[in-house]
């Protein structure tokens, strides 16, 4: 969803100062989001640490993503399992929709602020992240890091937006499963710990890295 939102955001073009101070602002309104968002996984993930349970909820998560995207939304949405999750994207989509059609600075910072709340398959995937370093802080602080990783890439969308034309807009859109479907296998692996370096480490190996308190002895 964040792509779209970035080929329509507001700024204004024609002055390249206001197309910087724009684009900065609507930036600095998803981290924030991001941030909040990983605080609040932070201390999920300091509870699901002490229980244990880390590891299952990686293959969860992944279990989770690649359904959504397999299941129609329509097969869903018969069960009603969605509803209260749908519900509050619907209102946020809402708060986006009416700053879209604003183009202030502070409509701009709103809309990144709101953007930072929508589903995607790569915040999904930081989310883990901030969750395995079992802290608010620290949880909040690898988002706002991922935040700032994904500006190159949302400033080219917002530069470059007016350039591409539709039908590789649609080929990326098309392209966004996909990618979702992969980061929700890389979940798995990593949740089954079978012991390959950095993608699935071995369950001894995952409790190490996800424990602030560990230390390595001779």
């Amino acid at each position: 969803m964040c792509g779209p939102i970035a080929f329509a955001l507001p700024v204004n073009k024609t002055n390249k100062l206001q197309t910087a101070l724009g684009t900065t602002l609507y930036h600095l309104g998803r981290i924030l989001s991001y941030s909040i968002i990983g605080l609040l996984f932070g201390l999920l993930g300091r509870g699901l640490y002490l229980a244990g349970f880390q590891q299952r909820l990686s293959i969860l998560i992944g279990v989770i993503m690649i359904l959504l995207v397999l299941i129609p939304a329509r097969f869903l949405n018969k069960f009603h399992l969605t509803r209260p999750l749908y519900q509050l994207i619907g209102k946020v989509k809402f708060k986006l929709g009416l700053y879209l059609n604003k183009s202030s600075l502070k409509a701009l910072f709103l809309i990144g602020f709101f953007n930072g709340f929508l589903p995607c398959g790569l915040v999904y995937m930081a989310l883990l992240g901030a969750i395995s370093t079992g802290d608010l802080i620290n949880g909040a602080a690898y988002m706002a890091v991922f935040g700032l990783g994904t500006i190159p890439l949302m400033t080219g969308a917002v530069y470059l937006g007016n350039f591409l034309k539709v039908s590789v807009r649609n080929k990326i859109q098309k392209a966004i499963p996909i990618f979702v479907i992969i980061i929700g296998l890389l979940f798995i692996l990593r949740g089954l710990g079978l012991g390959i370096p950095y993608v699935s480490p071995a369950d001894t190996q995952l409790l190490i890295s996800n424990d602030p308190n560990a230390c390595i002895t001779e």
